[in-house]
């Protein structure tokens, strides 16, 4: 028998560790409604697999759904993010095939490939240059032993890579990919719905053209506030709260603006809604996430494993449903917990005074 320890005390924090990039897990006013009228007219289970019964007209619409919005013409979806991907890439590529990987991709994207049977080979994080050096190396060495060609070359690559915060370098990549024949993989767990005009991903924001990406994998867990995940695969129009997508985009920069005035270092791209502060050593992690707690403001710590040893970090998300008094409490809290664990490693830019002819002050 397992027993969860719990305190006595129920604490009221302002979230700064949760996925709910757009507010939709919140109480919505659109989609919280509906989602209590479906609970109580269709349940919350079919109770079966897809292929024995389990798969209702809903699931086909929910289908079309993703494919539609990311302009493919197809989508398969599954019941959870993680399994997304280390079900899909064990049957896009086998034995014969070439995967190669960014280094930092998602442990889920490692299992697949690692269950796939393919060979993989790992490119420096983010680096277009490398991929191509170890894409031009595999092609000409062949498969091992018999140096036949390649069956198959997938390049797997995440839109916004959750530990660092930092936007693919998707352009440069696919123009790799192609050139070596290679298909492009693309997960956008943490880009799709949170970044781009209309919330399509980094397609979208960087001007990618979606047929050049082959495979477009993405998550409901995340900026759609449900569960499970989606593979499409190879064009029409969705509507996406543009208000929402906007407000994401502001909260966002401007965190991670005043974080950096305040002498953090803050990893990752401006339009990303993760941001890493780096702590390094992992003996401030409790002190940092217990102090923000205690003054309630609650945030993610992340250290080794998932994380190289002395690269210990705490990772905040930012949401459309921040308001700016939230985001204001939450820098004022951040920064008196960075200064008494000492984790502002550059200096803080003077404080700008509303109305001040600076010259005067000189």
């Amino acid at each position: 028998m397992f027993l969860s320890w719990r305190t006595s005390n129920t604490t009221r924090c302002l979230n700064l560790g949760s996925y709910n990039y757009l507010g939709f897990a919140a109480a919505d006013e659109y989609c919280t409604p509906r989602v209590i009228e479906s609970l109580k007219k269709y349940s919350a289970s079919t109770c079966s697999v897809r292929v024995d019964g389990g798969t209702t007209k809903f699931h086909n619409e929910l289908e079309e759904l993703p494919a539609r919005f990311v302009g493919k013409l197809a989508a398969i979806l599954f019941g959870m993010g993680y399994v997304t991907n280390s079900a899909i890439i064990p049957c896009l590529i086998g034995k014969g095939g070439l995967i190669i990987s960014d280094s930092l991709n998602h442990n889920s994207i490692v299992n697949g490939a690692r269950g796939s049977g393919a060979t993989v080979r790992v490119f420096q994080h983010n680096s277009p240059a490398h991929l191509e050096e170890v894409l031009r190396e595999q092609i000409a060495g062949g498969q091992p032993r018999t140096h036949r060609p390649w069956k198959r070359i997938i390049v797997i690559v995440e839109g916004i890579y959750s530990m660092e915060g930092e936007l693919c370098k998707l352009p440069e990549i696919i123009v790799v990919s192609k050139k070596y024949k290679a298909y492009t993989y693309l997960d956008e767990a943490h880009s799709i719905g949170a970044v781009g005009q209309s919330g399509r991903g980094v397609c979208e924001l960087l001007g990618v053209d979606l047929a050049d990406v082959d495979i477009m994998m993405g998550t409901f867990t995340k900026s759609f506030g449900s569960c499970g995940g989606y593979i499409a695969a190879s064009k029409v129009h969705t509507t996406e709260s543009a208000q929402k997508l906007a407000r994401i985009r502001e909260n966002s920069n401007f965190f991670r603006s005043e974080l950096k005035k305040m002498g953090f270092e803050v990893l990752g791209d401006n339009d990303s809604p993760v941001m890493p502060i780096m702590l390094y050593n992992p003996a401030k992690i409790p002190a940092f996430s217990r102090e923000c707690l205690r003054q309630k403001v609650a945030v993610v710590t992340v250290a080794f494993p998932a994380t190289p040893l002395l690269l210990a970090r705490a990772r905040i998300c930012i949401s459309a449903s921040h308001t700016r008094e939230d985001l204001i409490k939450a820098l004022d809290v951040i920064s008196r917990v960075g200064d008494l664990v000492g984790i502002k490693y550059f200096p803080a830019e003077p404080p700008k005074i509303a109305g001040a002819d600076h010259d005067k002050l000189e």
